[in-house]
């Protein structure tokens, strides 16, 4: 009787979200304990509870996402987890093809960056924050300032600048504005920029400051 009373003290169920860009739930990533013996898969909430025993450890591998291992401590009994994608056309068709998460909402935040906890103010410029954020963009920087270039666009010239939209108006350049007024900023290319017509057919940066929202 003490065996099993003891055996049982040292076991109990920890709780947590599964998400993406620290919104979209992902459903049907499996998720293990290194102690217990113990696998589960999120739901399509992104949700899970697993058996875990005394200083276990979770550890979550999915395909197209960093690994994450987070080990259970005395007080955990809830874990909120925001897994980060590795973009890549491979990795979406993988991420999608095992159904952690729909084209859709993949498709949208590949392409959607917004700001969260004034986090764009650490950089210096729109063009360093910008750059190596969206997949198939290239950003030219020079002392007089920048370009952005879409790869992928329908475009005839493929070396044609994007349009940029900022704040619903269209403008020739975006040197000045300051990363930490931008609230927040869409790379769109190929169908998605219909609305523009011919305007667009080399992509549109989107971008919507904080005034803007005013």
């Amino acid at each position: 009787m003490f065996l099993a009373s003891s055996t049982y003290s040292q076991t109990r169920v920890v709780y947590g979200q599964l998400t993406a860009y620290n919104k979209y739930p992902l459903q049907n990533i499996e998720v293990k304990t290194k102690k217990s013996k113990a696998a589960v898969k999120s739901d399509s909430l992104g949700l899970f509870s697993i058996v875990c025993q005394e200083n276990d450890v979770i550890r979550i591998r999915p395909k197209a996402f960093q690994s994450v291992s987070r080990k259970v401590g005395p007080d955990t009994d809830t874990l909120l987890i925001n897994l980060v994608f590795i973009n890549s056309r491979a990795n979406r068709e993988l991420a999608t093809g095992y159904g952690y998460i729909n084209q859709q909402d993949l498709s949208y935040a590949v392409s959607h960056l917004e700001q969260e906890n004034n986090e764009f103010c650490n950089y210096e410029n729109i063009f360093e924050l910008i750059r190596g954020r969206f997949p198939g963009v290239t950003v030219s920087r020079n002392n007089y300032g920048g370009a952005i270039y879409v790869r992928g666009a329908t475009s005839i010239n493929m070396s044609s600048e994007a349009l940029y939209v900022v704040d619903g108006g269209v403008t020739s350049n975006i040197d000045w504005i300051h990363p930490c007024d931008i609230r927040s900023i869409d790379v769109l290319k190929d169908g998605m920029t219909a609305i523009y017509g011919s305007r667009g057919a080399s992509g549109v940066v989107v971008i919507e400051t904080k005034r803007g929202q005013k």
